[in-house]
């Protein structure tokens, strides 16, 4: 595999497979190499995958990456980056900057926290809000808001996690958070799971549901589910009919865009399968990535 290689410590997050599909696999329970890069295309996108998985288990035959070939944060479109650099303490979740027109940015869900990584989104913009989407991604949110100046919002469902926390959320309404982006709560996962809507183009879902390069589909981690599936399902069916966006942006699963209608079509499916879910015990094998 040209001396690249998975160490025993990969989690099966998922994290590292997004960024290089066609280059790292999942077997047994972990991923695994399944052939060298071919090109510097390829090349570079296992780097992505090397800085962005949790564990640092993607690696070269030197055992590291180059740094000249972090590519984080990397965009993603042209008003969203992503972050890179997951962290373990958040279970390995994705998060972002979201560019606004202003010239500022928000922070949704955090990375692994280190003074020099923070200068570098901030070099994205003034970062003036860390949201949280719900307690699993909580670990960072107070580093990363002293340090560019910004306001830390959590729910108050899931307020133990971030006490300190700036703005507080609460109930179901909709809370404008700023400039072209609005909070809905979406109890399900946790007690005080949020989706962050951008511009009507951007879905920040934390973990209500993601994109399934195994279905190919929007799914809910039912086997994954903290605090309710049954209150999921009602919570999606609330908002199921409102919610227009191209881009569904998870903190763990794949991300994907498809036309806005196309988008509804499959959101509305999924409320009505999540509608006929049952409780179930936990277990993270069972995720369909």
């Amino acid at each position: 595999m040209d001396g690249w290689y998975v160490d025993d410590r990969c989690t099966n997050c998922d994290v590292a497979r997004q960024f290089a599909p066609e280059l790292i696999g999942e077997s047994q329970g972990r991923s695994h190499m399944l052939r060298a890069p071919r090109d510097e295309a390829e090349t570079r996108r296992l780097h992505a995958a090397a800085f962005a998985c949790p564990t640092r288990s993607v690696r070269p035959a030197t055992g590291r990456p180059d740094p000249a070939l972090d590519p984080f944060p990397m965009d993603l479109d042209d008003g969203v980056l992503i972050c890179g650099h997951n962290s373990r303490h958040t279970a390995g979740a994705n998060s972002y900057l979201l560019k606004r027109p202003s010239g500022t940015a928000m922070m949704i869900d955090t990375p692994r926290w280190s003074p020099a990584l923070a200068a570098r989104y901030a070099a994205v913009g003034p970062v003036t809000d860390v949201l949280l989407t719900h307690r699993d991604h909580a670990a960072h949110g107070r580093d990363y808001a002293d340090h560019f100046g910004a306001r830390l919002w959590i729910h108050e469902g899931d307020l133990d996690a971030a006490p300190d926390a700036d703005r507080v959320i609460r109930g179901l309404d909709a809370v404008d958070v700023g400039e072209g982006v609005t909070a809905l709560p979406l109890p399900g996962h946790t007690r005080g799971s949020v989706l962050y809507l951008a511009d009507r183009r951007y879905c920040f879902t934390g973990d209500s549901f993601y994109w399934s390069r195994t279905t190919g589909d929007l799914e809910v981690a039912e086997s994954v589910t903290w605090y309710s599936v049954e209150e999921l399902a009602a919570s999606l069916a609330r908002v199921a009919g409102e919610l227009r966006f191209e881009w569904v942006l998870p903190g763990h699963g794949d991300r994907r865009r498809l036309p806005a209608d196309e988008m509804s079509r499959r959101l509305r499916s999924l409320t009505e399968r999540t509608r006929l879910l049952r409780p179930r015990p936990i277990d993270f094998t069972a995720v369909r990535w």
